[in-house]
């Protein structure tokens, strides 16, 4: 009997889930259930993006969320389709959204989750057929099981995240998460219907030969990054920024490289959401081996002001971040000299 006639299709996201059951002794299987719910929002999300041009849902809404960005259709969608299927999951008390103006109470008080999400992260390039995703992370609440859920569950810092993802809508559809114990990553098979582990063990390159930024901002941004980036210019690292959040991070995890949204003119304070995208981003980066800070700062010590805080994000493979991660490295040239800086940057 020929066993190549029939090999095996691999480790379904359900089965992989059940294993990893025992990294966590204090769960009783809600956490699993929730890690299912979002993998079932996902495929919702999928099959809406995939038949998006058909039933018009590429355009505008015409309205504003909370952060003044305009919303596109695929934008409520996916934030409707995650709160749904978060609710009647029953594992989570309370969701924030960047959709959202305030916490959403899910009316599940014995749920011992929250979770905070992106539901569809990059939306402005639905109509252009670009690589689009949703990041989500998980927290165990801190009020009494059994009652309402307060602002003091979702404003947790990123230390405390018990799981973070993000799930990738482009060429293949992957979710790809972590529970604190390394980074694996499912791709959907869509003839089945279900994810399969496709990346175990996800480990980013310590460096990378990719920049990912907003170069249209370059004179917008403050001396010491608009030096950086020359920098990679003059080492010929390659450019590559997709304007989705979600792809240009993946792809660097996945290649090496970093990803930088500094302060600009116009967003002194950054533009990315610290809870919504920042946070669980950074786990997952730290989990591959690399690393996440706003120029100063670790991402994951910032403590939380506001649901919708935003924050400068430099993030990706080690040593690239590590080049910029130190104050006393960002703003050296203002101490110096802008040439003893240069010098350091380019050596």
């Amino acid at each position: 009997m020929n066993e190549n006639l029939a090999l095996p299709v691999g480790t379904t996201l359900d089965r992989f889930i059940k294993q990893k059951q025992v990294d966590f002794p204090f769960a009783t299987g809600e956490l699993s259930q929730l890690l299912r719910d979002i993998a079932l929002a996902g495929k919702i999300i999928n099959r809406e993006i995939n038949r998006a041009g058909l039933i018009d849902l590429t355009t505008s809404l015409g309205t504003q969320n909370v952060q003044g960005e305009c919303q596109q259709k695929l934008d409520v969608v996916a934030n409707i389709r995650f709160v749904r299927a978060l609710k009647n999951g029953g594992e989570v008390c309370a969701v924030i959204s960047e959709e959202d103006d305030e916490m959403i109470d899910t009316g599940n008080h014995h749920g011992r989750y929250v979770v905070a999400m992106d539901p569809l992260d990059g939306s402005s390039n639905i109509d252009a057929n670009v690589s689009i995703g949703t990041i989500f992370s998980i927290y165990r609440r801190v009020t009494p099981v059994g009652t309402p859920p307060g602002l003091e569950d979702v404003m947790q810092p990123g230390t405390r995240q018990v799981a973070a993802g993000y799930v990738l809508y482009g060429s293949s559809t992957m979710l790809v998460y972590t529970t604190g114990h390394g980074v694996n990553g499912f791709t959907y098979e869509h003839s089945l219907g279900e994810f399969f582990l496709s990346h175990p063990n996800m480990r980013i390159p310590q460096t990378g030969t990719v920049y990912s930024v907003n170069e249209g901002y370059f004179h917008d941004f403050e001396p010491d990054v608009r030096e950086l980036v020359e920098s990679y210019r003059v080492r010929r690292m390659t450019a590559r920024y997709i304007g989705s959040l979600v792809g240009d991070f993946h792809r660097n995890l996945v290649k090496g490289g970093i990803y930088l949204y500094p302060p600009t003119r116009k967003d002194i304070n950054g533009k990315l959401r610290l809870l919504y995208e920042c946070y669980p981003l950074a786990f997952v980066v730290e989990q591959a081996g690399g690393l996440a800070t706003d120029g100063h700062r670790r991402i994951l010590d910032i403590a939380p002001q506001a649901l919708h805080q935003r924050t400068p994000l430099y993030i990706g493979s080690r040593e690239l971040v590590e080049e910029i991660r130190l104050e006393e490295k960002i703003g050296q040239g203002k101490a110096n000299g802008e040439k003893a800086r240069t010098e350091k940057v380019l050596a």
